[in-house]
């Protein structure tokens, strides 16, 4: 059995990466820099930092090994492995905690997060050059703390442990958004994301602070109110109910809603898009918007202790598929065609998992991950050619691209839920659950999702119709002058992009069947990803295939790529005069239907600062400076008296004594 040392070591790896690059390389490549210039000086700086790379690469291939062998580990162990808590902190009666809580949940989370992490660096080796990019180990040391914050969270057996790697992946996603912070429009993007998901933390932080103040509850049965097995044994012994669960399951919600762009936090997620390619990769596969959906996962037995929750989980997560699918279908940029995509796609899992499809959640979370990491790497390929995000400049690629447009092709399959590829394994899995959901909040679900479905594969192959067919439009060179945009290349993208697009590509199109298939592989059982999840702290009931629900979902994406089909290829249908037809759907959807408006002209500006920061100011000067300054005047006017009092005087204070001794000597006369 993996020793707990071992384990350590997939979150070591990566964080003593970001410390020799931050703290090391980086600081000796700026010494170099202001001692030594020539071409033979840039030529050392160079190579030394090549090594910013190797080592992310290095050590986060090291945690992927290890993730996969804790991962067969704890399949050996039915689920659990074991170890010691321990001591941090001790705060009254509250012990804080460090410790691993390894249970299935966390096996398959540390190799999704850790497997696209790696295919992802080793894409950067291509994408971010030292010659083009000043920020280069900057931008190394930032993915290794990033993962290793996410694989810290993923690993936390107490919820106060969880939170401090929470905050952490929220840190490192608002550095690497902002990573190029010249631009003015990544500097807002990084701040944006940052404060909107700060909301969602806050109600995170009060489910915390809930939690402490039932702490007598849980230790009058010998439990810790932070520890999160000891949370799981007390909603099933029944230690807290009610109004309490509640209480804490909408604030932990809240912060999946914040992290995971759902409705209505979402706006930030979009706007992320103004960071490197490869970090939206990691962001919208394996960490910050991955970090909602674990988090109501690890936290599940608390929502399905509370039906309202679950009811609000499934709302909500229909609504954002739904929501986030119909923003998608006017988006001329490739990035934010694949951002409203990742938010409908966790809207798909906060549905699966508010209708108590705990393991269908996570194995869309698992398939999505790599045909998201695909899309999004496939991008930045096409971005590399054409110089350009703008689909609108694109067209043609795949004759001079072939293998991105073939990977990007399995990814769109995959992403529209058409089987066999990976999604429409699991998006089938997520639709036969809402659909078997039971009451009406599965139901509602259900037809936004089928919905949904039909605008997936309509937007992600208008994506890849504009991209790829037809004639190049002249990529950046056709674009505005203030359109962000670089060289045109129209040539494959280097090795070290095309290996990692062609590793994920094979994963998007097979890795949904094998490790749930849906008949008995011999190695592999029947359904064994589901069961596997079964045995942990959370009871799954296991669906049969349901065909008849496959080629429905499946007739609904069909529809939509037919559509896109008729109008970018054949153009059989005009796009322009169905936007001219349809221009108030058109501007409602390419405005976000004014949800930035919304949020920044009437509740940032009008609500808080014309209306309740200067309702605020005028009681701060109205009110507490006027009962200060009166409570100021009070002690001046009696120290006016006291001051005449002592004028140094002798004569004065001679008679004060003698008429103060007469007042005495009076009293006494009138009160023997």
């Amino acid at each position: 059995m993996i020793s707990e040392q071992m384990v350590w070591m997939v979150l070591f790896a990566p964080l003593a990466s970001f410390v020799v690059i931050g703290f090391i390389v980086k600081p000796v490549l700026g010494v170099l820099g202001r001692r030594s210039s020539g071409d033979d000086a840039d030529a050392a700086r160079t190579q030394l930092a090549y090594a910013a790379p190797v080592l992310t690469i290095l050590a986060i291939g090291l945690a992927f090994v290890i993730s996969l062998i804790a991962l067969f580990d704890t399949i050996d162990g039915h689920g659990s492995i074991e170890y010691p808590v321990h001591d941090w902190l001790t705060v009254g009666e509250l012990n804080f905690t460090i410790g691993i809580l390894m249970d299935p949940l966390t096996a398959i989370m540390l190799v999704v997060v850790t497997s696209v992490s790696l295919m992802v660096q080793i894409y950067s080796l291509g994408y971010i050059t030292t010659e083009d990019d000043g920020g280069y180990t900057r931008y190394f040391a930032y993915m290794s703390l990033f993962t290793a914050s996410m694989v810290g969270m993923v690993l936390a057996s107490n919820i106060v442990q969880l939170f401090a790697f929470w905050e952490l992946v929220g840190l490192c996603s608002y550095l690497l958004i902002g990573f190029w912070f010249t631009r003015p429009s990544a500097a807002a993007a990084a701040k944006k994301a940052f404060i909107v998901t700060r909301v969602g933390d806050f109600g995170f932080l009060l489910a915390i602070m809930y939690l402490f103040y039932n702490n007598d509850a849980f230790a009058a049965q010998g439990l810790s109110s932070i520890d999160i097995r000891d949370i799981y044994t007390a909603v099933d012994e029944k230690i807290i109910v009610g109004g309490v669960v509640t209480w804490i399951a909408a604030g932990i919600f809240a912060g999946a809603v914040g992290k995971s762009g759902q409705f209505p936090l979402h706006t930030w997620l979009p706007d992320a898009m103004e960071g490197p390619t490869p970090v939206s990769a990691l962001i919208h596969a394996a960490t910050m918007v991955a970090a909602g959906v674990f988090l109501v996962a690890r936290f599940f037995p608390l929502f399905e202790a509370s039906q309202m929750m679950m009811n609000v989980v499934a709302l909500v997560g229909g609504f954002t598929a739904l929501f986030a699918a119909s923003m998608g279908l006017v988006a001329n940029d490739i990035k934010r065609v694949l951002a409203y995509s990742t938010i409908s796609q966790l809207g798909y899992m906060m549905l699966a998992l508010g209708v108590g499809a705990y393991a269908v959640a996570l194995f869309h979370l698992f398939t999505h991950a790599f045909f998201k990491a695909l899309l999004f790497l496939g991008s930045g390929s096409v971005n590399h050619a054409s110089g350009t995000f703008d689909m609108r400049y694109m067209g043609g690629l795949r004759k001079f691209m072939p293998i991105t447009y073939a990977t990007f092709l399995i990814g769109s399959i995959s992403l529209a839920g058409l089987l066999p590829s990976a999604g429409g394994w699991s998006k089938d899995e997520v639709l036969t659950a809402a659909w078997l959901g039971g009451n009406t909040a599965a139901a509602i679900g259900f037809w936004m999702a089928m919905l949904a479905a039909s605008m997936t594969g309509f937007y992600i192959f208008r994506a890849l119709f504009m991209t790829f067919e037809g004639e190049f439009k002249g990529g950046s060179d056709t674009e505005p002058e203030d359109a962000p945009h670089g060289p045109v290349h129209l040539a494959e993208s280097p090795a070290t992009m095309v290996l990692p697009l062609v590793i994920l590509g094979v994963a998007a199109l097979v890795i949904g069947f094998l490790v749930n298939p849906i008949v008995d592989l011999g190695i592999v059982p029947k359904h064994w990803f589901i069961h596997f999840l079964g045995e942990g702290p959370v009871h799954v009931e296991i669906h049969d295939f349901n065909v008849i629900l496959a080629i429905g979902a499946m007739a609904t994406g069909i529809a939509g790529i037919v559509l896109a089909y008729l109008m970018y290829i054949k153009g059989t249908i005009s796009p322009a005069k169905i936007t001219e037809s349809l221009k108030p759907v058109h501007t409602l959807l390419y405005r976000k239907y004014y949800f930035d408006e919304i949020y920044e002209d009437w509740i940032v500006r009008r609500f808080f600062y014309g209306g309740l920061s200067r309702g605020l100011d005028w009681a701060d000067k109205a009110i507490v400076d006027n009962i200060v300054n009166k409570i100021g005047a009070i002690g001046r006017n009696v120290g006016v008296v006291g001051r005449e009092l002592q004028n140094g005087q002798l004569q004065e204070y001679g008679a004060a004594i003698f008429v103060g001794v007469l007042t005495i000597v009076g009293l006494y006369l009138l009160f023997p």
